[in-house]
């Protein structure tokens, strides 16, 4: 297999991922967050079958979704489902960042743009920023913002 390949086979199989999360958290949230976490999901779908057509274009077989996913804690209430949600992001986002240092042209273009997006929904659910989205090397703590 080639390093692209694998690196949107990895992509994908996130995807696939965060789109079980979403399944989870989602019945945990309400209001405006609830919708919040519909947009997500529908987004997480969108990027997971392009991904599923970007592996066979590059002459892969998509990785199936398994049928039914580790959570890395318990989802009790919307506080939980508010810290899934950012912890989803922040894995999706590190395996675009894989798929950018891997890939040229439209798809490192495209894994760019889906790292960002990922990164933005982490900030929303967390409420902060950290320095280097995607990047293992990233604090553990959200950086705080910037006082002006």
């Amino acid at each position: 297999m080639s390093e692209p390949l694998d690196a949107a086979q990895a992509a994908l199989a996130a995807e696939h991922a965060a789109v079980y999360g979403y399944g989870v958290l989602g019945g945990r949230l309400s209001g405006a967050r609830a919708a919040e976490a519909r947009e997500a999901a529908t987004a997480h779908r969108s990027r997971r079958d392009s991904l599923a057509r970007t592996v066979r274009d590059l002459g892969g077989s998509p990785v199936a979704a398994a049928a039914a996913y580790a959570l890395p804690f318990a989802v009790p209430d919307a506080a939980a489902a508010l810290r899934l949600a950012a912890e989803l992001e922040d894995r999706v986002a590190g395996v675009y960042s894989d798929l950018v240092r891997s890939a040229a042209g439209a798809l490192r273009r495209d894994a760019a743009a889906a790292l960002r997006e990922a990164a933005v929904r982490a900030v929303r659910w967390r409420g902060g920023s950290v320095a280097f989205p995607g990047l293992a090397e990233r604090p553990s703590a959200p950086v705080p913002p910037a006082r002006t």
